[in-house]
Protein backbone atom coordinates (compact mmCIF):
# COMPACT_ATOMS: atom_id res chain seq x y z
CA UNK A 1 0.00 0.00 0.00
CA UNK A 2 0.93 3.63 -1.00
CA UNK A 3 0.37 6.48 1.13
CA UNK A 4 -1.14 8.73 -1.14
CA UNK A 5 -1.99 12.18 1.32
CA UNK A 6 -0.19 13.88 -1.62
CA UNK A 7 -3.13 12.89 -3.89
CA UNK A 8 -5.72 13.62 -1.54
CA UNK A 9 -4.28 16.90 -0.88
CA UNK A 10 -4.79 17.93 -4.81
CA UNK A 11 -7.20 20.89 -5.28
CA UNK A 12 -6.39 21.47 -8.96
CA UNK A 13 -7.56 18.17 -11.26
CA UNK A 14 -7.43 17.48 -15.02
CA UNK A 15 -9.28 14.11 -15.75
CA UNK A 16 -8.68 12.32 -19.12
CA UNK A 17 -10.86 9.79 -20.82
CA UNK A 18 -10.70 7.74 -23.22
CA UNK A 19 -13.07 6.52 -26.47
CA UNK A 20 -12.69 3.40 -25.32
CA UNK A 21 -14.58 4.26 -21.78
CA UNK A 22 -17.08 6.27 -23.54
CA UNK A 23 -18.51 4.14 -26.50
CA UNK A 24 -20.90 1.87 -26.77
CA UNK A 25 -19.07 -1.55 -28.12
CA UNK A 26 -18.50 0.87 -31.23
CA UNK A 27 -22.50 1.94 -31.47
CA UNK A 28 -22.02 5.45 -30.47
CA UNK A 29 -21.60 7.23 -27.29
CA UNK A 30 -22.77 5.49 -23.79
CA UNK A 31 -25.05 8.14 -22.11
CA UNK A 32 -24.97 6.04 -18.98
CA UNK A 33 -21.20 6.34 -19.11
CA UNK A 34 -21.11 9.93 -19.70
CA UNK A 35 -23.50 10.45 -17.39
CA UNK A 36 -21.62 8.60 -14.41
CA UNK A 37 -18.84 10.35 -14.81
CA UNK A 38 -20.07 13.53 -14.95
CA UNK A 39 -21.44 12.87 -11.42
CA UNK A 40 -18.19 12.00 -10.20
CA UNK A 41 -17.01 15.10 -11.70
CA UNK A 42 -19.52 16.98 -10.02
CA UNK A 43 -19.03 14.95 -6.85
CA UNK A 44 -15.68 16.39 -6.75
CA UNK A 45 -16.18 19.77 -7.42
CA UNK A 46 -18.62 19.37 -4.30
CA UNK A 47 -15.53 18.92 -2.07
CA UNK A 48 -14.24 22.19 -3.39
CA UNK A 49 -11.70 21.00 -6.19
CA UNK A 50 -11.50 22.80 -9.50
CA UNK A 51 -11.59 20.08 -12.32
CA UNK A 52 -10.70 19.88 -16.50
CA UNK A 53 -12.42 17.15 -18.20
CA UNK A 54 -10.06 16.14 -21.58
CA UNK A 55 -12.40 13.73 -23.14
CA UNK A 56 -12.08 11.74 -26.23
CA UNK A 57 -14.90 10.24 -28.64
CA UNK A 58 -15.78 12.87 -31.24
CA UNK A 59 -14.60 10.66 -33.97
CA UNK A 60 -16.91 7.31 -32.67
CA UNK A 61 -19.92 9.50 -32.05
CA UNK A 62 -19.45 11.16 -35.70
CA UNK A 63 -18.95 8.10 -37.13
CA UNK A 64 -22.40 6.31 -35.88
CA UNK A 65 -23.99 9.77 -36.40
CA UNK A 66 -23.23 9.68 -40.63
CA UNK A 67 -23.99 5.97 -40.60
CA UNK A 68 -19.93 5.07 -41.22
CA UNK A 69 -20.05 1.41 -41.21
CA UNK A 70 -16.20 1.09 -40.01
CA UNK A 71 -13.81 3.64 -38.83
CA UNK A 72 -12.37 5.16 -41.76
CA UNK A 73 -8.85 5.67 -43.13
CA UNK A 74 -9.01 8.85 -44.96
CA UNK A 75 -7.70 11.54 -42.93
CA UNK A 76 -10.73 13.89 -44.37
CA UNK A 77 -12.70 11.49 -43.36
CA UNK A 78 -11.92 11.32 -39.76
CA UNK A 79 -11.98 14.75 -39.74
CA UNK A 80 -15.34 15.10 -41.04
CA UNK A 81 -16.69 12.28 -38.64
CA UNK A 82 -14.58 14.69 -35.81
CA UNK A 83 -16.37 17.80 -36.76
CA UNK A 84 -19.70 15.76 -36.42
CA UNK A 85 -19.02 14.23 -33.37
CA UNK A 86 -17.49 17.43 -31.22
CA UNK A 87 -21.08 18.66 -31.29
CA UNK A 88 -22.84 15.54 -30.12
CA UNK A 89 -19.86 14.74 -27.32
CA UNK A 90 -20.37 18.48 -26.33
CA UNK A 91 -24.23 18.20 -25.88
CA UNK A 92 -24.15 14.98 -24.25
CA UNK A 93 -21.53 16.38 -21.56
CA UNK A 94 -23.89 19.83 -21.33
CA UNK A 95 -26.81 17.72 -20.63
CA UNK A 96 -25.41 15.79 -18.07
CA UNK A 97 -23.29 18.66 -16.21
CA UNK A 98 -26.98 20.32 -16.19
CA UNK A 99 -28.46 18.16 -14.21
CA UNK A 100 -25.80 18.88 -11.84
CA UNK A 101 -25.99 22.49 -11.96
CA UNK A 102 -22.89 22.83 -13.46
CA UNK A 103 -22.10 25.05 -16.69
CA UNK A 104 -19.36 23.24 -18.81
CA UNK A 105 -17.45 24.94 -21.73
CA UNK A 106 -16.21 23.60 -25.19
CA UNK A 107 -12.27 24.09 -25.16
CA UNK A 108 -10.80 23.08 -28.94
CA UNK A 109 -6.74 23.13 -28.80
CA UNK A 110 -4.35 21.99 -30.69
CA UNK A 111 -0.68 21.17 -29.35
CA UNK A 112 0.41 24.96 -30.83
CA UNK A 113 -2.26 26.24 -28.28
CA UNK A 114 -0.15 25.19 -25.52
CA UNK A 115 3.45 25.52 -27.04
CA UNK A 116 3.29 28.36 -28.94
CA UNK A 117 4.27 31.24 -27.09
CA UNK A 118 1.02 33.49 -27.55
CA UNK A 119 -1.14 30.84 -27.68
CA UNK A 120 -0.15 29.81 -24.70
CA UNK A 121 -0.86 32.73 -22.69
CA UNK A 122 -4.25 33.36 -24.05
CA UNK A 123 -5.25 29.31 -23.33
CA UNK A 124 -3.91 29.63 -20.12
CA UNK A 125 -5.71 32.94 -19.45
CA UNK A 126 -9.03 31.48 -20.76
CA UNK A 127 -9.14 28.07 -18.29
CA UNK A 128 -7.93 29.67 -15.93
CA UNK A 129 -10.74 32.25 -16.10
CA UNK A 130 -13.26 29.75 -16.83
CA UNK A 131 -12.00 27.70 -13.68
CA UNK A 132 -12.53 30.77 -11.60
CA UNK A 133 -16.21 31.16 -13.04
CA UNK A 134 -16.86 27.87 -11.97
CA UNK A 135 -17.29 25.99 -15.31
CA UNK A 136 -16.31 22.72 -16.45
CA UNK A 137 -13.93 23.23 -19.17
CA UNK A 138 -14.34 19.89 -22.11
CA UNK A 139 -11.39 19.90 -23.86
CA UNK A 140 -10.66 18.13 -26.79
CA UNK A 141 -7.78 18.20 -29.82
CA UNK A 142 -9.47 20.35 -32.57
CA UNK A 143 -9.50 17.54 -34.90
CA UNK A 144 -11.14 18.91 -37.67
CA UNK A 145 -8.11 20.55 -38.77
CA UNK A 146 -5.02 19.00 -36.49
CA UNK A 147 -3.99 15.87 -37.40
CA UNK A 148 -1.84 14.92 -34.15
CA UNK A 149 -4.98 13.63 -32.08
CA UNK A 150 -6.27 11.49 -34.94
CA UNK A 151 -2.81 9.79 -35.76
CA UNK A 152 -1.42 8.62 -31.94
CA UNK A 153 -5.46 8.04 -31.52
CA UNK A 154 -5.33 9.05 -27.61
CA UNK A 155 -5.42 12.57 -25.95
CA UNK A 156 -3.05 11.44 -23.27
CA UNK A 157 -0.51 14.04 -24.23
CA UNK A 158 -3.20 16.96 -24.69
CA UNK A 159 -4.18 16.30 -20.98
CA UNK A 160 -0.73 16.13 -19.80
CA UNK A 161 -0.11 19.54 -21.61
CA UNK A 162 -3.16 20.90 -19.91
CA UNK A 163 -1.92 20.33 -16.79
CA UNK A 164 0.77 22.31 -17.50
CA UNK A 165 -1.05 24.89 -18.76
CA UNK A 166 -3.47 25.28 -15.70
CA UNK A 167 -0.15 23.98 -12.94
CA UNK A 168 -2.69 21.11 -12.30
CA UNK A 169 -1.61 19.60 -9.03
CA UNK A 170 -2.65 16.21 -10.17
CA UNK A 171 -3.62 14.18 -13.75
CA UNK A 172 -6.07 10.90 -13.92
CA UNK A 173 -6.14 9.08 -16.91
CA UNK A 174 -8.57 6.68 -16.88
CA UNK A 175 -8.30 4.16 -19.64
CA UNK A 176 -9.83 0.35 -20.04
CA UNK A 177 -7.16 -1.27 -17.71
CA UNK A 178 -6.18 -1.18 -14.11
CA UNK A 179 -2.93 0.68 -14.53
CA UNK A 180 0.59 -0.02 -15.63
CA UNK A 181 1.78 -3.70 -15.00
CA UNK A 182 5.38 -5.24 -15.14
CA UNK A 183 4.48 -7.61 -17.43
CA UNK A 184 1.99 -7.86 -19.93
CA UNK A 185 -1.40 -9.10 -17.74
CA UNK A 186 -2.77 -11.03 -20.61
CA UNK A 187 0.66 -13.13 -21.18
CA UNK A 188 1.60 -13.73 -17.66
CA UNK A 189 -1.39 -13.86 -15.30
CA UNK A 190 0.98 -13.13 -12.45
CA UNK A 191 1.70 -9.75 -13.49
CA UNK A 192 1.94 -7.55 -10.76
CA UNK A 193 0.54 -3.81 -10.97
CA UNK A 194 2.84 -1.15 -10.23
CA UNK A 195 1.53 0.73 -7.45
CA UNK A 196 3.63 3.59 -7.48
CA UNK A 197 6.58 4.70 -8.92
CA UNK A 198 9.27 7.58 -10.17
CA UNK A 199 7.71 8.57 -13.12
CA UNK A 200 11.24 9.09 -14.71
CA UNK A 201 12.56 5.78 -13.55
CA UNK A 202 14.25 4.07 -16.48
CA UNK A 203 12.93 0.11 -15.74
CA UNK A 204 9.52 1.83 -17.44
CA UNK A 205 11.43 2.62 -20.33
CA UNK A 206 12.04 -1.25 -20.59
CA UNK A 207 8.15 -1.96 -19.57
CA UNK A 208 7.50 0.67 -22.59
CA UNK A 209 9.11 -1.11 -25.53
CA UNK A 210 7.57 -2.15 -28.23
CA UNK A 211 6.86 -5.64 -27.45
CA UNK A 212 6.16 -4.96 -24.10
CA UNK A 213 2.95 -4.65 -22.40
CA UNK A 214 2.73 -0.77 -22.48
CA UNK A 215 3.28 -0.60 -25.91
CA UNK A 216 0.42 -3.33 -26.49
CA UNK A 217 -1.49 -1.62 -24.16
CA UNK A 218 -1.45 2.12 -25.05
CA UNK A 219 0.51 2.81 -21.76
CA UNK A 220 3.56 3.95 -23.46
CA UNK A 221 1.11 7.44 -24.13
CA UNK A 222 0.21 7.77 -20.82
CA UNK A 223 3.91 7.18 -19.41
CA UNK A 224 4.98 9.80 -21.73
CA UNK A 225 2.22 12.33 -20.91
CA UNK A 226 3.14 11.57 -16.70
CA UNK A 227 6.32 12.72 -18.24
CA UNK A 228 5.43 15.82 -19.86
CA UNK A 229 2.82 16.66 -16.69
CA UNK A 230 5.64 16.50 -14.77
CA UNK A 231 7.44 19.03 -16.19
CA UNK A 232 5.17 21.80 -14.22
CA UNK A 233 4.69 19.76 -11.10
CA UNK A 234 1.76 17.67 -11.85
CA UNK A 235 1.45 14.11 -10.23
CA UNK A 236 -0.22 11.50 -12.89
CA UNK A 237 -2.18 8.60 -11.52
CA UNK A 238 -3.57 5.95 -14.35
CA UNK A 239 -6.96 3.91 -13.27
CA UNK A 240 -10.06 2.09 -14.77
CA UNK A 241 -12.37 4.31 -15.79
CA UNK A 242 -14.48 0.83 -15.06
CA UNK A 243 -13.70 0.93 -11.13
CA UNK A 244 -17.02 1.99 -8.94
CA UNK A 245 -16.42 5.75 -7.90
CA UNK A 246 -12.81 5.48 -9.45
CA UNK A 247 -12.57 9.15 -9.33
CA UNK A 248 -13.68 9.80 -5.71
CA UNK A 249 -11.80 7.16 -4.89
CA UNK A 250 -8.83 8.34 -6.52
CA UNK A 251 -8.82 11.68 -5.63
CA UNK A 252 -9.22 10.83 -1.91
CA UNK A 253 -6.07 8.68 -1.91
CA UNK A 254 -6.97 5.11 -2.32
CA UNK A 255 -4.11 2.79 -3.03
CA UNK A 256 -6.02 2.48 -7.12
CA UNK A 257 -4.23 2.04 -10.27
CA UNK A 258 -0.67 3.45 -10.61
CA UNK A 259 0.82 6.75 -9.37
CA UNK A 260 3.82 8.28 -11.32
CA UNK A 261 5.63 10.46 -8.77
CA UNK A 262 7.25 13.85 -10.17
CA UNK A 263 9.59 14.04 -6.83
CA UNK A 264 9.72 17.26 -7.46
CA UNK A 265 7.88 20.62 -5.71
CA UNK A 266 4.61 22.05 -8.06
CA UNK A 267 6.29 25.60 -8.14
CA UNK A 268 9.72 24.44 -8.41
CA UNK A 269 9.24 22.52 -11.34
CA UNK A 270 7.15 24.72 -13.28
CA UNK A 271 9.85 27.46 -12.88
CA UNK A 272 12.22 25.25 -14.33
CA UNK A 273 10.21 24.22 -17.20
CA UNK A 274 9.49 27.88 -18.05
CA UNK A 275 13.08 28.95 -18.03
CA UNK A 276 13.78 26.47 -20.10
CA UNK A 277 10.88 26.23 -22.71
CA UNK A 278 12.33 29.66 -24.84
CA UNK A 279 15.02 31.80 -25.47
CA UNK A 280 15.16 35.08 -24.37
CA UNK A 281 14.04 37.60 -27.04
CA UNK A 282 14.64 40.73 -25.27
CA UNK A 283 15.15 42.92 -21.32
CA UNK A 284 13.38 44.94 -19.74
CA UNK A 285 14.89 47.71 -17.65
CA UNK A 286 13.23 48.15 -14.33
CA UNK A 287 13.69 50.92 -11.50
CA UNK A 288 14.35 49.84 -7.88
CA UNK A 289 10.94 50.08 -6.73
CA UNK A 290 9.98 47.14 -9.35
CA UNK A 291 13.22 45.27 -8.52
CA UNK A 292 12.53 45.33 -4.80
CA UNK A 293 9.11 43.55 -5.27
CA UNK A 294 10.35 41.07 -7.87
CA UNK A 295 12.67 39.95 -5.13
CA UNK A 296 11.03 40.67 -1.86
CA UNK A 297 7.36 39.90 -2.55
CA UNK A 298 6.74 37.79 -5.39
CA UNK A 299 4.57 39.85 -7.36
CA UNK A 300 3.73 40.68 -10.98
CA UNK A 301 5.67 43.26 -12.82
CA UNK A 302 3.62 46.13 -14.09
CA UNK A 303 4.29 48.26 -16.29
CA UNK A 304 4.94 51.41 -14.23
CA UNK A 305 7.77 49.80 -12.50
CA UNK A 306 9.63 49.53 -16.03
CA UNK A 307 12.12 52.37 -17.82
CA UNK A 308 13.18 51.04 -20.50
CA UNK A 309 12.94 48.74 -23.18
CA UNK A 310 15.56 46.48 -25.53
CA UNK A 311 15.21 44.24 -28.22
CA UNK A 312 11.99 43.12 -30.70
CA UNK A 313 9.84 40.90 -28.92
CA UNK A 314 6.04 39.83 -29.12
CA UNK A 315 3.44 39.07 -26.82
CA UNK A 316 4.20 35.29 -25.32
CA UNK A 317 8.32 35.82 -25.57
CA UNK A 318 10.66 35.11 -22.90
CA UNK A 319 12.60 38.63 -21.90
CA UNK A 320 14.86 38.99 -19.08
CA UNK A 321 13.98 41.78 -16.22
CA UNK A 322 17.31 43.65 -14.98
CA UNK A 323 17.92 46.64 -12.79
CA UNK A 324 19.66 49.43 -13.48
CA UNK A 325 23.22 48.02 -13.87
CA UNK A 326 21.93 45.23 -16.13
CA UNK A 327 22.41 42.69 -13.87
CA UNK A 328 19.52 40.23 -14.62
CA UNK A 329 16.55 39.53 -11.67
CA UNK A 330 13.90 37.44 -13.25
CA UNK A 331 12.89 36.04 -16.73
CA UNK A 332 9.20 35.67 -17.88
CA UNK A 333 6.51 35.46 -20.41
CA UNK A 334 5.89 38.87 -21.76
CA UNK A 335 2.31 40.06 -21.91
CA UNK A 336 2.72 42.65 -24.60
CA UNK A 337 4.81 42.78 -27.43
CA UNK A 338 7.96 45.34 -27.79
CA UNK A 339 6.43 47.94 -29.23
CA UNK A 340 3.35 48.15 -26.92
CA UNK A 341 5.48 47.84 -23.93
CA UNK A 342 7.58 51.05 -25.17
CA UNK A 343 4.30 52.98 -25.23
CA UNK A 344 3.13 52.09 -21.72
CA UNK A 345 5.90 51.85 -19.62
CA UNK A 346 5.88 53.69 -16.61
CA UNK A 347 2.52 54.02 -16.77
CA UNK A 348 -0.64 52.78 -14.47
CA UNK A 349 -2.18 49.74 -15.19
CA UNK A 350 -5.15 51.74 -15.36
CA UNK A 351 -4.25 53.77 -18.08
CA UNK A 352 -3.32 51.06 -20.49
CA UNK A 353 -6.60 50.79 -22.14
CA UNK A 354 -6.44 54.68 -22.82
CA UNK A 355 -2.90 54.36 -24.10
CA UNK A 356 -2.80 51.37 -26.32
CA UNK A 357 -6.62 52.15 -27.19
CA UNK A 358 -7.76 48.62 -26.03
CA UNK A 359 -7.83 46.89 -22.99
CA UNK A 360 -5.50 43.94 -22.20
CA UNK A 361 -3.66 42.42 -19.36
CA UNK A 362 -3.05 44.61 -15.77
CA UNK A 363 0.23 42.50 -15.58
CA UNK A 364 3.54 43.15 -18.06
CA UNK A 365 4.36 39.37 -16.69
CA UNK A 366 2.32 38.04 -14.57
CA UNK A 367 4.11 36.33 -11.43
CA UNK A 368 3.04 32.95 -12.97
CA UNK A 369 5.28 33.16 -15.95
CA UNK A 370 8.08 34.56 -13.78
CA UNK A 371 11.23 32.92 -12.49
CA UNK A 372 13.98 34.72 -10.49
CA UNK A 373 17.34 34.09 -11.15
Amino acid sequence: MSDRSEIAASSRWVVKVGSALLTNDGRGLDDGVIRGLVAQLAGLRARGCEVVLVSSGAVAAGIVRLGMPARPHLLHELQAAAAVGQSVLVQSYENAFKDHGIVSAQVLLGHDDVIARDRYLNARGTLNTLLALGVVPVVNENDTVVTDEIRFGDNDTLGALVANLIDADALLLLTDQQGLYEQDPRQNPDARLVRTAEVNAPELDAMAGEGGALGRGGMVTKLRAARLAARSGTETVIASGRVADVVARVTAGADIGTWLRTGKKPQNARKQWLASMVQIQGSLELDAGAVKVLRESGRSLLPVGVRGVHGDFARGDMVSCRDDEGREIARGLVNYSAVETRRIMGSASADIESILGYAGDEELVHRDNLVLV
